[in-house]
Order: structure tokens, then C-alpha cells, then sequence
């Protein structure tokens, strides 16, 4: 969705213009509450091409699904015996997530900010893009990294979290006090990326703009200020100019310009994806030809780790 593009997407096809990258379809992550099987396999390649007509590039980053790649949860295991249960009781994403029924959470739910750490640090990643909602699991990953650093020497590379300046965290449209979730039941409250011009824009006359007409970026006025986040993060400009720009304007001037924006920024990507999304063969060889790239660098990794450790890996 929109708020997947703007904060993470659009950065990954910069970031790869300029450093060695690796992208990874998180599908382990995926089951850590129940996947109908059918379902996942689809999600895996739609996803994946999702990434390449965002404008990801197989011969410039390294594409690959996390299962494929073993070292993801053997790592993770050396993890969980390194992490301390105080460490994960702090993490709020598995409140916000397991709700009042926690004890009926998977204990994958529980313990997956340790995979997440494993997929940083088992390619030695020195900058990780990220929200700003996930900047708490990358704390782990450094406090994780320097734990086994100083019990066994330096191994892992200290990433530091890479979070745009605009866009970091995109809101419900209807509901702008909570994240923006496709897995929404109100599809009102996001923008996908495979969404049509009309529905762009019905979706943005829509969307929630607080009371009053002036049109300013405040955190008064939180409906507001998600749109013009979004604005921002299209057109390269700042929120202050945003605000000079529609000085005296309503806000169905503002509404108008944006869904016409963001339509016209998602409509090549669609008609991209729906050429990838048709070429089965092709997403497999992408994933398959990552995944051999990701498991020689993940293996350089969990030879040494081991051997650290004392381990024997044949």
C-alpha cells in the first residue's frame, strides 16, 4: 500500500542506485500468525513483484525470499540463546499485535524481532531503511550485535537504522491515528498500489481533514498533516511550501491535486506489475538467482558465528 511505498519502497530504489543492497521477502515473518498455504505462495510472488515494478532492480540489488535462505533461521536460533526475556517484554509491537489474547500468541509472534535481527545482521548490513515503528526492533538488532560482539569478539557490523525524513509513517486516511494497514477491513483507510485513478482519488475526497479550513501542518490537525506527509513525499517539497502553496485555498483544491498526484506516480507502477505478475517463470528466477547470492554471503556469516561459538558446522 501507499504507506509501504513512501516509507520503505521508494527508498529502496534509491538506496540501490548508490550502495550494495539486499532485499528480502519476509515469508517466514509471515507465519507467525496462520497463512492459508495457496495464499502465502501468492503473497510471496505478488509481493516480490511489487518490488521490481517499484522499480527494483535483480541486477543491482539482491532479490530473494527469507525461507530460501537457511541461514535466516539459524541464525535467529543463536539469537533467541543470546537475547534476554526483558528485552523482548519491551517490545510494543508484540502488545499491539497479540492484544489482550497474548497468551494465545504464536511464540514465533513473541520472538520474531530476534529473525528480524538475524536478517540484518547475517549480511553484516551497516544501514537499515526502515519506519519509524520498527525503529525499536533495529535497537534490538544493535543491542544483539554488541552482546555476542563483546561475549566472542567483533563479528557483526552495528547497523544504523536509515529513516526518510518524509514519509516514515504514513497514517489511516479515515482514521489517522493509527498506521496505515492494508489489512484494514475499511479499504477507505489505504491507498494500494494496484488501486485505479478513480479509486485514488474517491479515496482522498474522503479522507478525514479535521475541522476548520485553513490548510496547515499541525499536529491539531492530524488528518491533515497525513496528507500533506503524503504530499511532501510526492512532490519533494516541504510541508511549509505546501502550506504557502494552497494559502487561501479549500481543502477540495488540496484533494484534487493530490489523488491526481498520486494516481499519476502509481499508474506506471501498475502497468508494470501486472507484466511481472504474469511471468511466473521469470519471479521465480529472480528469487531463486537472490537467493544463491544471499546464501554465499549468509554462509561466510554462520562459518564464522559458529566457529565462535564452538561449534562444528560441517
Amino acid at each position: 500500500h501507499l504507506g509501504n511505498y513512501l516509507g520503505a519502497l521508494k527508498n529502496f530504489v534509491s538506496l540501490q542506485k548508490s550502495k550494495n543492497c539486499l532485499y528480502c521477502v519476509v515469508d517466514l515473518h509471515a507465519i507467525t500468525t496462520f497463512q492459508n498455504p495457496k495464499d502465502l505462495n501468492s503473497n510471496i510472488l505478488e509481493t516480490t513483484a511489487g518490488f521490481l515494478a517499484s522499480g527494483l532492480d535483480s541486477d543491482k540489488s539482491i532479490i530473494f525470499n527469507q525461507s530460501s535462505v537457511s541461514g535466516h533461521a539459524e541464525l535467529a536460533w543463536i539469537l533467541n540463546c543470546v537475547c534476554r526475556v526483558g528485552w523482548l517484554n519491551r517490545m510494543t509491537q508484540f502488545k499491539d499485535k497479540a492484544g489482550k489474547d497474548k497468551e494465545k500468541a504464536s511464540v514465533g509472534l513473541y520472538i520474531y524481532p530476534n529473525l528480524m535481527a538475524a536478517d540484518i545482521l547475517l549480511y553484516k548490513a551497516t544501514h537499515v531503511p526502515v519506519g519509524a515503528d520498527q525503529k525499536q526492533h533495529l535497537e534490538l538488532s544493535r543491542n544483539l550485535a554488541e552482546r555476542f560482539n563483546h561475549r566472542y569478539s567483533d563479528t557483526f557490523s552495528i547497523p544504523e537504522p536509515f529513516i526518510p525524513k518524509s514519509g516514515g509513517r504514513i497514517m489511516s486516511l479515515q482514521s489517522p491515528e493509527n498506521k496505515m494497514s492494508k489489512s484494514d477491513e475499511n479499504a477507505n483507510n489505504f491507498i494500494a498500489l494496484l488501486d485505479d485513478e478513480d479509486t485514488i482519488i474517491r479515496k482522498i475526497k474522503r479522507a478525514v481533514t479535521d475541522s476548520g479550513s485553513d490548510i496547515v501542518f499541525s499536529d491539531n490537525k492530524p488528518g491533515l498533516k497525513n496528507l500533506i506527509t503524503i504530499y511532501s513525499s510526492y512532490a519533494g517539497i516541504s510541508p511549509e511550501e505546501i502550506e504557502r502553496n494552497y494559502e487561501g485555498k479549500m481543502y477540495s483544491d488540496f484533494k484534487e491535486d493530490l489523488g491526481q498526484i498520486i494516481a499519476d506516480s502509481l499508474s506506471p507502477i501498475r502497468t508494470k506489475y501486472e507484466q511481472i505478475i504474469s511471468d511466473k517463470d521469470y519471479l521465480n528466477k529472480v528469487l531463486s538467482e537472490g537467493a544463491e547470492k544471499a546464501s554465499y554471503l549468509a554462509r561466510r556469516t554462520l562459518s564464522k558465528v559458529y566457529r565462535k561459538i564452538g561449534l562444528i558446522k560441517k
